[in-house]
């Protein structure tokens, strides 16, 4: 395998050295590719981060060094990084967070893969794909990358071939996992870039040209197969998380849109509180009472179990969680599937009923909750300047998609969809993990980058972006 790997990564630094802008196109486009594991002297690592490791040296060497050497010559003029502090503040606390850890392998590598590395591609798209005839680069690459998941994922449900999980695989219960080891990773990838090329798809001119048809009609495929992903795959929360993004993407998306959008969400609310079933469906999953809710509410009071002294402020340490809650969890809960009244009562008087209603339940990686999860991760200082971050992204799209929308600019679309693909992505975390995976991470900072593109544009129109 080692000598596979070898010649990717020869071929990866010629492209890199030839075409820049191609090799960060293809790491983008390749994001699964994490999924490619191997070890280099007992050193765990993946496709995905030779892919960065190379971009970034071929562009730190290749064009940085030479603006260095401008910068201290005062040829050229420095201007910061978007979310500089931000970024500055992040890296040095998840780093503080591997000491915590004591400094283990496990949390080296959480750090590097899930902060460190996916900085770097912040760091490369804002610099490689500055002007703005090239932001087309980053919306294609995220589209193949969907094709790719989306498409396996469908092959998946026609076929039931390649889930590895026979419950999964049986066609009764079936959920699609697509390149992933599990469903609701599906929605979690999926999910943010559907919004992102609904805005794309809107942004781009109504003129009635065959290319630009095509290329609509393209991006209303993908968005189709990728919802129909998503749908497949049962991840709930990701649906959620995609109809909370869908409906702030249309109130702000135009006075018409808002007025659609508005009555649609009331025919649906409506429709909720007239069928009974649907109604408890619905607030059984709102209100957390099925079995993942439960599930969830657990995993949360063990949390904050072990969140208390010292790592009230540190958290648990990078890769430290399963050891820190361990101490406080219990192995199962007790799930009234069948809704018995009196549930607690008859429990305490039947041991049949207790072991019929016992529910095991694991001790998972991460809590499962966006900000439950950084505060384990890397302290509570750690989990809200993330959230300070994310937040800040939100509030930078709705002041370009507002200023866009005074200019008629079709743009705002673009910084609109960007918006609500955080939005999914905080809507989704309430109850799973949209950050601490290789793939998510980067992603979330390729989002970061864009947007702070298109402000750095918006204000200062195509000057570089140096620091």
């Amino acid at each position: 395998m080692l000598i596979g790997i070898t010649i990717f990564a020869s071929l990866f630094l010629i492209l890199a050295l030839i075409r820049l802008d191609y090799a960060l196109f293809f790491l983008i486009a390749a994001l699964p590719a994490y999924l490619i594991r191997f070890s280099i002297f007992q050193i765990p690592s993946t496709i995905l981060e030779v892919m960065i490791l190379i971009t970034f040296a071929v562009w730190l060497f290749k064009n940085w060094l030479p603006y260095f050497r401008d910068l201290i010559q005062k040829r050229t003029i420095k201007t910061p990084y978007p979310f500089a502090w931000e970024i500055i503040l992040l890296i040095i606390i998840s780093f503080i967070s591997v000491g915590v850890a004591n400094f283990n392998l496990g949390a080296l590598g959480i750090w590097k893969a899930y902060f460190f590395e996916p900085i770097l591609v912040f760091i490369l798209v804002i610099n490689i794909y500055r002007e703005k005839k090239d932001w087309q680069k980053i919306l294609w690459a995220l589209l193949i990358s969907a094709v790719g998941v989306s498409l396996l994922a469908l092959w998946q449900k026609l076929t039931g071939q390649f889930i590895f999980n026979e419950f999964w695989a049986n066609e009764a219960t079936r959920r699609v996992v697509s390149w992933f080891g599990y469903p609701n990773a599906v929605g979690l990838y999926l999910a943010p870039l559907i919004l992102i090329f609904i805005g794309w798809l809107l942004s781009l001119s109504r003129q009635a040209i065959l290319g630009k048809t095509l290329k609509k009609i393209l991006i209303i495929l993908i968005v189709v197969s990728s919802v129909s992903a998503i749908y497949f795959a049962r991840s709930e929360g990701a649906l959620i998380g995609l109809a909370a993004g869908l409906f702030i993407f249309g109130l702000f998306a135009g006075r018409k849109q808002r007025i659609a959008t508005l009555l649609l969400s009331i025919i649906i609310i409506s429709g909720l509180f007239i069928s009974t079933p649907a109604k408890n469906f619905v607030m059984n999953k709102l209100t957390l009472q099925d079995l993942s809710g439960q599930i969830r509410q657990r995993q949360w009071k063990e949390t904050l179990l072990a969140l208390t002294g010292t790592k009230f402020i540190t958290g648990a340490g990078l890769n430290n969680y399963q050891a820190a809650v361990a101490p406080y969890h219990q192995e199962g809960i007790f799930f009234n599937r069948d809704n018995l009244s009196n549930f607690d009562e008859q429990l305490r008087a039947s041991s049949t009923l207790r072991t019929k209603y016992w529910q095991p339940v694991e001790i998972y990686l991460y809590p499962h909750n966006i900000f439950l999860n950084f505060w384990s991760e890397i302290g509570l200082l750690g989990a809200l300047i993330f959230m300070w971050l994310i937040f800040k992204a939100i509030y930078i799209s709705l002041k370009l998609t507002i200023a866009y929308n005074r200019e008629n600019h079709p743009e705002k679309y673009l910084a609109l969809g960007l918006m609500s693909a955080l939005i999914a992505i905080i809507v989704h975390g309430l109850v799973d993990v949209p950050y601490f995976k290789n793939d998510l991470s980067v992603m979330f900072w390729i989002i970061l980058a864009f947007i702070g593109l298109l402000n750095f544009n918006q204000k200062f129109g195509s000057k570089t972006i140096r620091n």
